[in-house]
C-alpha cells in the first residue's frame, strides 16, 4: 500500500470527517454484536418460561438496538461519501495541474489516452478504496474479533470451531490477493489501450469516413474491448472463488455446530438459545472475513491506481525554469540558433536536427521550407521551450531562452501551431485565449489581420458565435485563420506559424501577408511553409533537410546556388514564373 500511502495527504483537509465516520461505525457494530445475545434471551428464558412479558421487552429492546445501529452506519456512510468525493475531486484537480506544468516530452511519453483513464477510472478506484477502509476498515475487524468474543462467551464448549476455521480461510484470502493484485494492473492497461483506439477514432472520424475505414476501426475497438473484458472476467473469476469458498466453511461451520452443540443439549450441557446465539456469531466472524477479503481485493485494486496516479504526480517536466531564471523578459525579437542538435529521446537518440545555425532579426521574416520530417516543427517548437536543445543554444536578444522563466518567455511569442486546436467557447473567446483582457477593438484588428473578421461577421452571432466540439463547426480555413488572429493578438516580439495558411486559398494567404508585413515591422516572424508562394518574399529562407541547413539566403539567391530549393520551386511554380527577389 505504499502507492497509495502517498495519496493520504489529500485526506487530510478532511481529516475530521474521517475521524468521526470510524466511531459512528464502532457504534453500528455494537449494536450488531448485541443482537444475538438478545435472541439467546428470548429462546432461553422467554420462549421456555413461557414469559411473554420478557420476550416483548426483549424484543423491543432489539428494535431500539437495532435503529440505534442503523442510525450510526447511515451517518457513517454519509460522512465517508463526503469524504471520498472530497479526496477524489483534490486528486484529479492535483492531476490536472500536474499534466498543466508537464512538457511536451512528459505528454509524449504519458499519451493523451493514458491520462485520461488516470484521471476518471483509476482515481474511482482509489476513491472506492478510500470508502471501503471507512466503512469497512472499522466494521470488518470489529466485527472479526467482537463475534469471536462474544461465541466464546456464548459458548466454550464450541469456541474451537472459529478457531479452526478462521486459518484455512485466512490462507485462501492470502494466497488468491497475491493473484489476483498483478490481475488489476493488466486490467487497467487494457482500459488505457480502449480509450487509446476510442480517441483515436473520435479524433480522426472524418478520416474514417472518408477512407471508409469504419469496418477496420470496429475491429481495432472490438479487439480492444475484447482484451479488457477477458483481462476483466479472470480478475472476477479469481475474486469469485472467495466468496464460494467462504459459504463452504462456513455452512460446514454451522453443520459442525449443530451436531456438536446439538450433543451437548441433549446431555443438558447447553440450551438451544446459546446454538442459536453461537452459530449467529460464528456467520458473523465468517462474514466478516469475507468482507476482509473483498476489501482486501479493493484495496489491491485501488493500490494498482495509485500506483498509476503517482506515476503521473511524480512525473517531473523535462522542461524547467532554473532557480535564477530572468522574469519579466521583454525581447525586440532576435533569434539566434547556434550549433544546435536535437533529439527526441534525448543525447542518446536519433537527432532531428544537427548542428542547426542561423539568426533572425527583428523585423525580418525567416521561411523554413524543407520536405516532411526535415525538422522544421522541431526547431520552431525549440524556441518557446515545448522542448529542450540536445546541444547548442537557442537565444532570444542574447539570451539563451534556457534562463528565462517559461511564462514570460511564452508570453512574447505568438504560435499559431501545425495543427489547430480550438476550444469550446465563442469566436471571441478563442482569440482572446492568450489575452482575455484584450478589448473588443484588439480582437477585431487581430481577426482583420488574419482575414478572419469578414467570415464571422458574415455568420449569425458573429464574435459570439460558438465554436463546435475541436472547432467542427468551421472549416480548416476559417479555423486556421482564427488561430493566426489568436497568435497576433498577444502583440508578440517572435511570431511563428507552424504551416498554419495550408487551408487557406492563395489569394486570403496573400492578404494575410500584406497584413502581417505592417503588423509584424520591428518584430520577427519565423514561417513555415509548404507552399513555395508563401515563402518567395521572405528575408531569408532557410531550406532544411535531414535535420540540417542545406541552404539559406533571399530567393533570389537559392533559384540559382540550391538544388533542393531550386526542385522545389520546379515542381510548383514552374520555370517560366518570375518572382522579386
Amino acid at each position: 500500500m505504499k502507492a497509495a500511502s502517498k495519496l493520504l495527504k489529500y485526506l487530510k483537509p478532511y481529516w475530521r470527517l474521517a475521524a468521526l465516520a470510524p466511531l459512528l461505525m464502532l457504534l453500528e457494530v455494537t449494536m450488531d454484536l448485541l443482537q444475538p445475545r438478545m435472541v439467546q434471551r428470548i429462546v432461553d428464558e422467554g420462549i421456555a418460561n413461557l414469559d411473554l412479558p420478557l420476550v416483548i421487552h426483549t424484543g423491543l429492546l432489539m428494535c431500539g438496538l437495532a435503529l440505534i445501529g442503523v442510525l450510526g452506519g447511515m451517518s457513517n456512510g454519509i460522512l465517508a461519501e463526503m469524504v471520498v468525493q472530497g479526496f477524489g475531486a483534490d486528486v484529479r484537480e492535483a492531476l490536472f495541474r500536474k499534466v498543466q506544468s508537464l512538457s511536451f516530452r512528459n505528454l509524449d511519453e504519458l499519451e493523451t489516452g493514458h491520462l485520461i483513464t488516470r484521471l476518471t477510472n483509476d482515481v474511482t478506484q482509489v476513491q472506492e478504496g478510500i470508502l471501503l477502509i471507512l466503512r469497512m476498515l472499522v466494521r470488518a475487524p470489529l466485527l472479526l474479533i467482537g463475534s469471536l468474543v462474544m461465541a466464546i462467551v456464548t459458548s466454550p464448549q464450541l469456541a474451537f470451531l472459529p478457531l479452526v476455521l478462521m486459518p484455512v480461510e485466512l490462507v485462501a484470502v492470502v494466497w488468491i490477493i497475491g493473484k489476483v493484485s498483478p490481475l488489476f494492473t493488466a486490467v487497467q492497461q487494457k482500459l488505457d489501450h480502449l480509450n487509446e483506439v476510442m480517441q483515436e477514432n473520435l479524433a480522426g472520424v472524418r478520416v474514417v469516413k472518408a477512407f471508409v475505414r469504419a469496418r477496420h476501426e470496429e475491429t481495432r475497438f472490438g479487439q480492444a474491448n475484447q482484451n479488457l473484458t477477458t483481462q476483466t472476467i479472470q480478475a472476477a473469476q479469481t475474486i469469485a472463488i472467495i466468496p464460494s469458498f467462504m459459504m463452504l466453511t462456513m455452512n460446514l461451520g454451522i453443520i459442525a455446530v449443530l451436531w456438536f452443540g446439538g450433543v451437548q443439549v441433549t446431555r443438558g450441557n447447553m440450551h438451544v438459545g446459546q446454538i442459536i446465539a453461537f452459530i449467529n456469531y460464528l456467520i458473523i466472524t465468517l462474514f466478516s472475513l469475507i468482507m476482509v477479503s473483498q476489501m482486501t481485493m479493493q484495496l489491491a485494486r485501488g493500490e494498482a491506481s495509485a500506483r498509476r496516479i503517482n506515476e503521473v504526480l511524480e512525473s517531473r517536466p523535462r522542461v524547467q525554469d532554473r532557480p535564477d531564471a530572468i522574469q519579466g523578459f521583454s525581447p525586440r525579437g532576435r533569434v539566434s540558433f547556434e550549433n544546435v542538435s536535437f533529439s527526441y529521446d534525448g543525447n542518446g537518440g536519433e537527432p532531428v536536427l544537427k548542428g542547426v545555425t542561423f539568426t533572425a532579426e527583428p523585423g525580418e521574416t525567416v521561411a523554413l521550407l524543407g520536405t516532411t520530417g526535415a525538422g522544421k516543427s522541431s526547431l520552431v517548437h525549440l524556441i518557446p521551450r515545448f522542448y529542450d536543445v540536445s546541444a547548442g543554444h537557442v537565444r532570444i536578444d542574447g539570451v539563451d531562452v534556457r534562463d528565462i522563466r517559461q511564462a514570460d518567455l511564452r508570453r512574447c511569442i505568438g504560435v499559431a501551431l501545425q495543427e489547430t486546436v480550438l476550444f469550446s467557447g465563442t469566436i471571441r473567446d478563442n482569440i482572446r485565449y492568450g489575452r482575455p483582457d484584450a478589448t473588443d477593438e484588439e480582437v477585431i484588428a487581430a481577426a482583420k489581420a488574419a482575414q478572419a473578421h469578414e467570415f464571422i461577421q458574415a455568420m449569425p452571432d458573429g464574435y459570439d458565435t460558438l465554436v463546435g466540439q475541436r472547432g467542427a463547426n468551421l472549416s480548416g480555413g476559417q479555423k486556421q485563420r482564427i488561430a493566426i488572429a489568436r497568435a497576433l493578438l498577444l502583440k508578440p516580439a517572435v511570431l511563428i506559424l507552424d504551416d498554419s495558411t495550408s487551408a487557406v486559398d492563395v489569394e486570403t494567404e496573400a492578404r494575410i501577408q500584406d497584413a502581417l508585413e505592417e503588423l509584424m515591422q520591428g518584430r520577427t516572424s519565423i514561417i513555415i511553409a509548404q507552399r513555395i508562394s508563401t515563402v518567395l518574399n521572405a528575408d531569408k529562407i532557410l531550406v532544411l533537410d535531414d535535420g540540417q541547413i542545406a541552404a539559406q539566403g533571399r530567393h533570389a539567391e537559392l533559384i540559382g546556388s540550391s538544388p533542393i530549393y531550386r526542385e522545389i520551386y520546379d515542381s510548383q511554380l514552374g520555370n517560366g514564373v518570375r518572382a522579386n527577389g
